[in-house]
């Protein structure tokens, strides 16, 4: 057994390379869930693309099915940080709300792997994440900002006040989700391509202007 095969031991160096190891599994087992599906990805090859063995990756995930659901609890991670790094509260609401859908619009176009999985695991009906105790802890920190800047917008008697924070979150989520997952059938259907660079910031600021108005709409 090679030292990157080793699973953690006591000492320093053997924990690090563990961590090392398991973070090129993920990695790698993220790329090849997202490029063949749950069915179709392999774990000999996501072992032979990491220099470990299929054991290794049974040692640390438990199974193919234990390695998916992390997968997902990582990418998961990665957008629930973003979001909770997301600072509104000094920007007046609408503003705030602009913001907001910028983030997500950014997040989704640089993260197609995500869209992937997601796509994947609705194929499957969530049974990955609803066996998730990480995920059923992690939360939605978007869902926090939203309804403060509801709040903050329907005192300022700018907002209506009839809207649902995750009714808000499903219109925006689903316009950049929508961009990224159907550009080939899209582009192939109605010769336009959703993510051209040069059609960007027209969508960008088309998903903030139908959110904006959506929201002060008598």
């Amino acid at each position: 057994m090679t030292s990157v095969d080793k699973p953690a031991g006591k000492t320093g160096g053997r924990v690090r390379d563990a961590a090392r190891t398991r973070a090129e599994i993920l990695e790698v087992a993220t790329e090849e869930f997202a490029r063949a599906g749950y069915a179709g990805a392999r774990v000999d090859e996501i072992a032979a693309r990491t220099r470990t063995t299929k054991r290794m990756i049974y040692y640390y995930f438990g199974g193919k099915e234990q390695l998916f659901t992390a997968v997902l609890e990582r990418a998961y991670a990665v957008i629930r940080e973003a979001e909770q790094d997301l600072d509104v509260d000094h920007l007046d609401p609408v503003s705030a709300i602009r913001r907001l859908c910028e983030v997500t619009f950014d997040h989704h176009e640089r993260h197609p792997d995500f869209i992937r999985l997601v796509s994947i695991e609705n194929i499957h009906e969530a049974e990955h994440i609803a066996s998730s105790e990480r995920l059923s802890r992690m939360g939605s920190p978007a869902l926090d900002v939203i309804g403060r800047i509801l709040a903050s917008g329907r005192a300022a008697g700018v907002f209506r006040d009839d809207v649902d924070a995750v009714d808000l979150h499903a219109m925006i989520s689903a316009f950049c989700f929508f961009r990224v997952s159907n550009r080939h059938t899209f582009g192939t259907l109605f010769g336009r391509d959703l993510v051209a660079e040069e059609r960007r910031e027209h969508y960008r600021n088309m998903l903030c202007e139908t959110v904006v108005a959506y929201l002060t709409a008598a």
